[in-house]
């Protein structure tokens, strides 16, 4: 059976009753939205519309509460249909765009420093766990490759991609390989591999370089180096965390086992990463991206909202985020991560 399509004065009510919730964490009845409301309906009205919206899955009460609160599919309806985002405030705009643009005055900046600190920001404004991923290498264009003998055993390849991110690795060797052997290779390899993805080149490295002699053992070097050479950076390079003492501020996470599991998550970084790549939105231009709840996978989580947006470096594609509880302020998060990912990518791909 279809579910019925909500009127207009069950979004008003079910709209106050989020957005109260938001703000006190308590239970909304009848009666404070008749005293403490613009509707002007009677506390018997509103109580019938609180009904049907039970009735209909939006709210639920708590233990024998008269109020109600916010169900994952009543707040999903708010966030597709009835929440209004607006505009960053001017003292958070400023405070966004101040610290990226004092690290881009310092010219020792990585770009790793602006993510970190975009993270911490982002912390700050939204008063949750907030991440920022840096973009998968993988995903990136090549653009050239250079060696620098480091002593008779050792060598460093630096890997630069189209987009300005860069991949350094070791790698041992068996013996002292000279200056013009180590140019020979990096031009043969800059040549065959122009313009194909790190993951492209893991997978056909060998069938690209079958036909090259090379007596100096440098080549085979690579060969059995290609996957570790050409692979994704380890994740815990690329997620920068911040706030997560900002989950201790919420009622809902006073019990000490509701905490723990989510500290014990975000301290898993490789499942965190897979969160939020997870949450992404399937095109740039989907903007933001929200998943409610039990919409999570993760049991830990199932109390807890994620929200995240993309912000593009070239050809590649990184993610910021927050994990905060299901009575979050979405208006809020949402403005200040759209903020924060298109801020990134104007910077870090300028």
């Amino acid at each position: 059976m279809a579910a019925k399509e909500m009127n207009e004065r069950e979004r008003e009510v079910l709209e106050l009753i989020i957005q109260n919730f938001i703000l006190t964490a308590n239970p909304v009845g009848s009666r404070f939205l008749a005293k403490h409301s613009d509707l002007g309906l009677s506390d018997a009205t509103i109580r019938n519309v609180m009904a049907d919206l039970e009735e209909e899955g939006y709210i639920t009460h708590p233990h024998t509460s008269a109020g109600r609160i916010p169900t994952d599919k009543g707040y999903r309806l708010y966030v597709d249909d009835i929440m209004r985002v607006g505009q960053l405030s001017q003292n958070e705009r400023l405070k966004i765009d101040q610290n990226i643009e004092q690290l881009i005055a310092n010219r020792t900046t990585q770009s790793d420093d602006i993510l970190r600190m975009s993270s911490k920001i982002l912390g700050q404004i939204s008063k949750q766990i907030s991440i920022v991923l840096s973009p998968k290498l993988s995903t990136g264009v090549f653009e050239k490759l250079e060696m620098v003998s480091l002593s008779s055993s050792k060598i460093m390849v630096i890997i630069s991609i189209r987009s300005g991110l860069v991949k350094t690795i070791m790698l041992e060797v068996r013996a002292d390989i000279s200056r013009q052997k180590l140019d020979e290779l990096s031009q043969v390899l800059n040549e065959r591999l122009s313009g194909l993805t790190l993951e492209e080149i893991r997978q056909t490295f060998a069938e690209r370089v079958a036909d090259y002699e090379d007596a100096s053992g440098l080549l085979r070097i690579f060969l059995d180096s290609a996957d570790k050479v050409f692979d994704e950076q380890p994740q815990t390079e690329r997620i920068h965390i911040s706030g997560k003492e900002n989950i201790l501020a919420y009622p809902e996470f006073e019990q000490p086992e509701k905490v723990r599991g989510i500290i014990e998550l975000v301290e898993n970084e490789k499942v965190i990463v897979h969160l939020l790549e997870e949450s992404m939105p399937m095109e740039m231009n989907d903007s933001v991206s929200i998943r409610i709840g039990k919409e999570n996978l993760e049991s830990k989580i199932k109390e807890c909202s994620i929200v995240t947006a993309q912000y593009s470096v070239g050809d590649t594609i990184g993610t910021v985020g927050v994990i905060g509880p299901t009575r979050m302020n979405y208006a809020k998060v949402v403005r200040v991560i759209d903020y924060i990912a298109k801020r990134l990518s104007q910077t870090l791909s300028s």
